[in-house]
């Protein structure tokens, strides 16, 4: 009798201990409208999501199951990307406009629902149409699972640290500009933490971000750069900060004054508070690598020591905007845990070589017209000296699901660009022959499994500069990164295969080429582009098409009945 009991006792821990480890289903309702809000002594309608900017964080444990009610009241076709998670099976929910799926029209609702499979700490979700990312943001946190945990000390509290850009103006309206006249839109009035400009900016200083700290305590700094086109510079005046995760993938611990972080990056650092009693700003400025750019003034917040009386805070020292040297060293001195929570070995036999050329180029401007780009026409920009171009009338995903590729897009994404030049060398810069690539949509085709180990190299067409690549669906190991135009010969021997960083957005040198590998297990259609959004609109990027895999386990599932349609 004791035995039986001793037995249906052990069972019931064994489901009470089930149902604890268990995915949970957290649901969010987003409610995409207009907003008006005050910033710059202006007020301005923006598109937001839950009336505030930034938008409602979503927190969820590894293994869980994400669904996001999205309803469109807003005036704008939309669309959320949920950035850097890997959407295992569920490419139906990564969220390109175009690509995974028609955007969500005015008056319509669309449910994205995924799972958080193999991903722990800080990511993003955002929209995917026009220039809407700039208000359309919040951060989604993955927190490990029930009885797991860091891989570092637990802190004491953690905060999340959204950095953004501001413009007086409808966004949409300032991209629209841009590409009618062929040139870049107008730069942002303001940077932003967690949506406030800061007190350096008029009328910005009652509503500063305020972070209060207890001395003694470590706190975990969740740090996002959701601006659209520029780097940043971040830094706490007289506290140096311990990285610890970037991309959602551990790191080795990395102690800097300075993080660095590319549109679409995340960065999780320790920061305790161990300087007397005061405040201290918080601080962003831009990385801008291309020449001839202007600086703007750095956004801040205030880190207050509880029982502070201090009313002026120190302002931190931060890096030139144009200190490449700075932003290169922070990049090159991450490494992964290897071995630690969710680590991923470097995958060692390569099916696929590609090298990628990209950088910027012209398209005619059209008839008898003159646009205000160079030699009189329009600014694009290009892989492989192909401009890639969104459909319209079906999405990318669903022509690969019912085999309907005709008129949307074709497999024929060259491997390596068609005409080889010195990349980096500026006299090439304005050769006409090199300045104008084709509109197409193209796709890269990989066998399901394959790995794929890419060249991405930079370009001086026009101009040099630092580029974020940003790969849906997909971590990616960083094997290496340099300067100059990649050396097949001699780079190879840089190779790190033991504890590269783990990205799904890599800052690509300026003037420079970066290596990447990754194991393509997710059937459907995946972007990479750039992640500044005056580039996206102008054709750099290009898709993967994944095929399916040989079980049911390893073929994208029907779409759901509620996709938006064309």
């Amino acid at each position: 009798m004791m035995a039986r009991f001793l037995f249906l006792l052990a069972c019931a821990f064994a489901l009470l201990a089930s149902s604890l480890t268990s995915a949970l289903i957290v649901q969010h309702s987003f409610k995409v409208q207009n907003l008006t809000v005050q910033r710059l002594c202006n007020e301005q309608v923006i598109t937001a999501v839950g009336g505030s900017l930034p938008g409602p964080t979503i927190n969820a444990n590894e293994g869980d199951i994400l669904l996001v009610h999205v309803l469109n009241m807003s005036p704008y076709n939309i669309s959320i990307h949920w950035h850097g998670v890997f959407q295992l099976l569920s490419a139906w929910a990564d969220g390109p406009a175009y690509v995974t799926q028609c955007p969500i029209r005015p008056g319509r609702s669309y449910t994205y629902k995924f799972q958080i499979t193999g991903q722990e700490g800080t990511l993003w979700w955002h929209a995917h149409v026009s220039w809407l990312r700039a208000t359309v943001h919040g951060a989604l946190i993955i927190s490990p699972r029930l009885f797991h945990s860091y891989p570092f000390p637990k802190p004491y509290e953690e905060a999340t640290i959204l950095l953004g850009e501001w413009w007086n103006a409808n966004v949409v309206d300032v991209e629209n500009q841009g590409l009618a006249a062929g040139i870049p839109p107008n730069n942002s009035d303001a940077f932003t933490i967690n949506g406030q400009p800061g007190d350096l900016y008029p009328c910005s200083k009652p509503n500063t971000y305020k972070l209060t700290v207890v001395q003694g305590k470590t706190y975990m700094l969740r740090i996002i750069n959701a601006a659209l086109n520029h780097q940043l510079f971040f830094g706490i005046a007289n506290h140096t900060m311990k990285v610890v995760a970037i991309d959602a993938s551990y790191t080795e611990p990395y102690t800097t004054d300075v993080v660095v972080l590319a549109p679409g990056h995340t960065t999780d650092v320790l920061l305790t508070a161990d300087q007397p009693v005061g405040s201290y700003y918080m601080a962003a400025k831009p990385y801008i690598s291309i020449i001839g750019i202007p600086d703007n003034t750095p956004t801040t917040g205030i880190i207050a020591y509880q029982g502070s009386t201090s009313a002026t805070p120190i302002m931190p020292a931060l890096p030139a905007f144009d200190d490449t040297a700075a932003a290169h060293k922070f990049y090159t001195s991450l490494f992964g845990l290897a071995g630690g929570p969710q680590w991923v070995p470097v995958p060692r036999n390569v099916d696929e070589h590609m090298f990628i050329t990209f950088g910027l180029g012209l398209t005619p401007c059209g008839g008898s017209a003159t646009c205000a780009g160079p030699f009189g026409q329009r600014l694009s920009a290009s892989m492989n000296n192909e401009s890639f171009q969104l459909p319209s009338r079906l999405s990318m995903l669903e022509a690969f699901f019912y085999n309907k590729k005709g008129g949307i897009y074709t497999t024929d994404f060259p491997d390596k660009p068609k005409v080889e030049f010195d990349y980096t060398n500026p006299s090439n810069s304005f050769d006409p022959s090199l300045l104008f690539a084709p509109k197409s949509t193209k796709v890269k085709t990989l066998k399901y499994n394959s790995t794929v180990e890419i060249v991405l190299q930079n370009t001086a067409l026009l101009a040099m500069e630092n580029h974020p690549i940003h790969m849906h669906g997909f971590n990616f190991h960083v094997l290496a990164q340099g300067f100059g135009n990649y050396d097949p010969q001699n780079d190879p021997k840089k190779f790190n295969l033991d504890n590269p960083q783990i990205r799904n957005t890599i800052a690509v040198p300026v003037g420079g080429w970066a290596v990447i590998r990754f194991t393509a297990n997710n059937p459907g259609i995946w972007m990479a582009h750039c992640h500044i959004d005056g580039h996206l609109p102008w054709g750099l990027g290009m898709a993967f098409e994944v095929q399916n895999g040989p079980t049911l386990l390893s073929k994208l599932p029907p779409p759901p009945l509620d996709l938006p349609q064309c």
